[in-house]
């Protein structure tokens, strides 16, 4: 089987620089020790450059030989079956990860991420405000009772999880210190770090070749 190649933009504004989510797939691949390349796609014309890869004209998507994975909550899973760094094996903690990695794309980011929309786009006052004070209200409850989600320690699930809480609108909207201290600590990991660090270094690059080529 040919290695991971995780495909990305080759390009984006400074906004979204650190939160791409090619992050993703790059992080749990230097948690597990896993080589990989990425590889890009052209900026410019991504609604339709890759519909063939990714039918909703997103990014990141995976390749690994004949495996073709779209979805970074998918790649993630793909990636956490190969290492017990991110996906225990004993039954039981395999199956506490696996229901925090759900919760975190299913119960949290599907009201983070379209309230955070609707925030930057001028709607800080939208009709999704309660429902995601709700959910945070929770995450801070079993977070102020423990330091990880699944196994007692750092999973595929805090990787998840710790990515949909960082986002910056998301972490200034209320007070909740557990949660913020899990965010800290989850991305103070090194393997989060350099991900993060290689992430912005690409686009940095890639700044200044679009300059050269102006």
């Amino acid at each position: 089987m040919s290695g991971i190649e995780i495909w990305t933009l080759d390009w984006v504004p400074d906004g979204p620089r650190g939160f791409v989510r090619d992050l993703r797939l790059r992080w749990a691949c230097e948690e597990a020790g896993l080589a990989y390349t990425v590889r890009t796609i052209g900026f410019e014309d991504r609604a339709t450059n890759h519909l063939a890869q990714q039918p909703f004209g997103q990014v990141p998507f995976l390749r690994e030989g004949e495996i073709k994975l779209f979805e970074s909550g998918a790649g993630v899973l793909h990636l956490a079956r190969k290492s017990e760094a991110l996906m225990p094996r004993d039954p039981v903690a395999e199956a506490e990860t696996l229901q925090w990695i759900m919760a975190a794309l299913n119960s949290v980011e599907t009201v983070t991420l379209p309230w955070w929309f609707l925030t930057i786009s001028g709607q800080a006052e939208n009709g999704l405000t309660d429902w995601m004070t709700g959910r945070l209200n929770h995450m801070e409850a079993v977070l102020n009772e423990r330091e990880w989600l699944a196994a007692d320690r750092f999973t595929a699930a805090d990787l998840l999880m710790a990515d949909v809480l960082r986002i910056p609108q998301v972490r200034r909207f209320g007070e909740r210190p557990a949660s913020e201290a899990y965010v800290e600590r989850v991305t103070a990991r090194p393997a989060f770090q350099k991900a993060h660090a290689d992430q912005l270094a690409m686009y940095a690059a890639a700044d200044q070749a679009r300059a050269e080529t102006s």
